[in-house]
Parts: structure tokens; sequence; C-alpha cells
């Protein structure tokens, strides 16, 4: 029950927020280690059964776990949960959230357009990296520039996984390519916001900005139709993920 638990999560299941993880402040990594195994296990509790109503004990489990640790109840042992409370304490009762946003995954519930994936991501990836965010001395005053940064971000990494999801019932009910291109220049749009309002937000909180490898790319081949989400989008090697993690940490700049 040990931050290197999580930490191990992290390395295997999320390689780019652990690499980002790196770039933050010693003494504020086992936060964010915690916060992110924290989101992979919430994130795959609704996968967990194919019978919609345990998906969501499942879920609902977590929720009660987060509830009770904000009102200043130890959670039982667990790898996840005691590091967790250790480096977050009763603050953890304001991540339930982060599993409340997750509902709709047990129910298989597919999206009906942009609009309906745009308050899924800002509700999930919006929420977690304005966590991370305040944790490193983002002011409330960033807040709307993060959650800009995190729209496009998370619009980038909900198209990467389309292919997965749609056949799962939770990508968009008709598989419209001009729905992708909307998504796409939605998430441009939030991007370009973000990087116009950087100066808002302090250097300490760069490794919750960290956006992944190649997203602005990825988004303007979408835009463009050159990418099918659908059915493929392009992997991510190794030597790029390396590559953007090491102008993360050489420039420490989470915009581009």
């Amino acid at each position: 029950m040990t931050i290197e638990a999580c930490t191990e999560l992290l390395r295997q299941q999320d390689p780019d927020r652990f690499g980002a993880v790196l770039v933050a402040d010693a003494a504020q990594r086992p936060a964010l280690v915690t916060l992110y195994a924290l989101n992979l296990e919430i994130a795959r509790a609704p996968f967990q059964s194919d019978e919609p109503m345990l998906a969501e004990m499942r879920l609902q489990w977590w929720v009660d776990r987060l509830t009770e640790m904000g009102r200043g109840v130890a959670p039982p042992l667990h790898d996840v949960l005691t590091p967790l409370w250790e480096h977050w304490g009763a603050e953890a009762g304001g991540l339930a959230d982060l599993a409340e946003a997750r509902r709709r995954d047990c129910q298989r519930e597919p999206m009906s357009g942009p609009e309906v994936v745009v308050s899924y991501v800002d509700s999930t990836t919006g929420a977690l990296m304005w966590l991370a965010a305040q944790r490193l001395g983002a002011p409330a005053s960033a807040r709307r520039i993060v959650a800009d940064h995190a729209l496009g971000c998370g619009i980038s990494a909900w198209l990467r996984a389309l292919p997965r999801l749609q056949p799962l019932g939770l990508g968009l009910i008709e598989r419209d390519p001009a729905a992708l291109v909307r998504l796409a220049e939605i998430g441009q749009e939030a991007l370009r916001r973000a990087a116009r309002g950087r100066r808002a937000v302090p250097g300490s909180a760069v490794a919750a900005l960290y956006p992944g490898p190649r997203v602005p790319r990825f988004l303007a081949e979408v835009r463009r139709g050159n990418i099918d989400c659908y059915n493929e989008t392009p992997a991510i090697s190794p030597f790029q993920r390396r590559a953007s993690l090491a102008r993360l940490a050489l420039t420490k700049r989470w915009w581009r």
C-alpha cells in the first residue's frame, strides 16, 4: 500500500502522464502520481463488467470511498486509496466528481454529437487537469485557460480512442465524418485560446498541462479529413513520446 504501487501503475498504463510527473517539483510528485493512478482506476471501473448495473456498482464503490475520505474517514487498505489518503487527505472528497463523470460509460451510452463529447471531455480530462494544475499552484484566475487546454488535449485523446470506443457503444451514434472534423476544429480552437492566455498559468503547473505527443498535428490531420478515427489512428512511437517529453523538460512549455 505504497506510492510505489501507484507509480508502477502509472508507468505501465499512462506513460505520458508518468513522464510529465517527472517534470514537476519533487515534493508534488506523490500527489500527482496518486491522482493519476486514481483516474486510471475509476476510468476502467465501468469496463470491469459487461452488465451496466454491475459496472455502476463498481464505480459507486469508488464514489463512496472518496466521499468518506472527504468526511475525514480513512479508506480501507488499498494500493491506490491508501497513498491517496496520505497525500490528499480529506481533499480526496473533491475527487469523487471524477468518478461521477464516468457513469455514462457504465450504461454504454453513445454520444449524440460533438457537443456531448465536449461536455464529457470537460468533466473528465478537464476536471483532472484542473485538479492537478491547482495542486501545482495554478490560481483560480487560470481556470478558463486550463479548461481550454484540457478540452483540446481531451478531444485529441478521445478521437485517438474512438476505434476502441465505437464498438463498445461509447463513440458517436452516427459514424459521421463531419462530426470528427468539427471535434478537431473545436480542439484546435481551444488550444489556441489557451496558448493566448498562457501567462495566467505559473511555470510550476507545467507538468499538469502536458498535452501528450503530437496533439496539434493530429487534430490538424483529422480536420483535413486525412485520418478516419472511426477505423484507426496513427500510433505514437516510443521516439515521438520521448522527444515530446524531452521538449517539455527542456523548455517547460505546455503550449504549441
